[in-house]
């Protein structure tokens, strides 16, 4: 077994792996979560506002960080929708847009109950980083003045009183890099205590938690965070997103990455039985 072990042709590994990862992609199967301090934090944010509060959402990030954050957004809005908020979107990301209309495409789908320009809309990209959320949160009329659609903000129901984003509830961030959620919290929720929650990618989560709990009130991280908020919601709502299987996204995602995961402990383990194996009997 030592000599097999140790002359196994790595291609075997390989093969392994890809069927490891292959079968809860095309099963999608999921795991049991357990929804972590932080991820409770976010969804009490939005349960405990009124119905029909104001809410910004602001995602900011691109098709190539999708994989990770879609998911969030989704959850994001799901669970607006079901608390029937007010939902602002906007983006300061130029490809954010496409983001901004998957989430659009949820509510009128899952949600059509809800209309454009009553319940939703969407502000669209703006241009300028941080200088859009230095203006907007004092005189929004001086930078935007139409959705995202060429409609006039005084023609839609919801913005056509609307002053500044000083008057939105709450300001959710989905944020894969500069602009994002540390020029929300350093520009808005800091200066003017507009509540703040994120979700964002694995990599900018630590530079994050130090505006825990006073300018951030919680952080989804990368798809871990987002996979425990989909549980969060599955326990508060069982019977509209727990029995939804487009709303598990998140999880099913978790689930090649747990099994890959616990697959590469195996073969360091073993590759390491085996060398010192092989150092006792003198090859090493």
């Amino acid at each position: 077994m030592y000599s097999f072990l140790k002359n196994l042709d790595r291609r075997w590994v390989f093969l392994v792996m890809f069927l490891a990862v292959s079968y809860p992609i095309i099963s999608r199967t999921t795991f049991p979560e357990e929804v972590s301090p932080l991820t409770q934090q976010v969804y009490d944010a939005i349960q405990d506002l009124p119905d029909g509060s104001r809410v910004l959402i602001s995602l900011d990030y691109d098709p190539g960080s999708q994989g990770e954050l879609l998911p969030m957004a989704a959850a994001f809005t799901r669970h607006c929708a079901e608390k029937k908020h007010k939902m602002y979107f906007m983006c300061l990301w130029p490809l954010g847009e496409p983001m901004i209309e998957k989430s659009m495409a949820i509510l009128a789908n899952e949600y059509p109950d809800l209309s454009y320009g009553t319940d939703y809309v969407s502000l669209g990209f703006k241009a300028g980083g941080e200088g859009v959320i230095k203006v907007i949160v004092t005189n929004i009329r001086e930078l935007i003045l139409t959705d995202q659609f060429g409609t006039g903000l005084d023609d839609i129901p919801m913005t056509a009183s609307l002053k500044n984003i000083q008057e939105m509830a709450l300001i959710i961030n989905v944020s894969a890099g500069d602009p994002g959620t540390k020029q929300w919290v350093q520009f808005a929720s800091t200066p003017y205590e507009i509540e703040t929650v994120a979700g964002c990618t694995g990599v900018q989560a630590p530079q994050l938690y130090p505006y825990i709990p006073a300018q951030l009130r919680g952080l989804l991280g990368a798809i871990k965070g987002a996979a425990e908020y989909e549980e969060a919601l599955d326990i508060g709502y069982p019977d509209s997103i727990g029995a939804n299987p487009e709303a598990q996204s998140a999880k099913v995602r978790t689930g090649p990455q747990l099994i890959a995961h616990v697959l590469m402990i195996i073969l360091i383990i073993a590759g390491n039985a085996i060398y010192l194996v092989g150092r006792s009997r003198g090859d090493a």
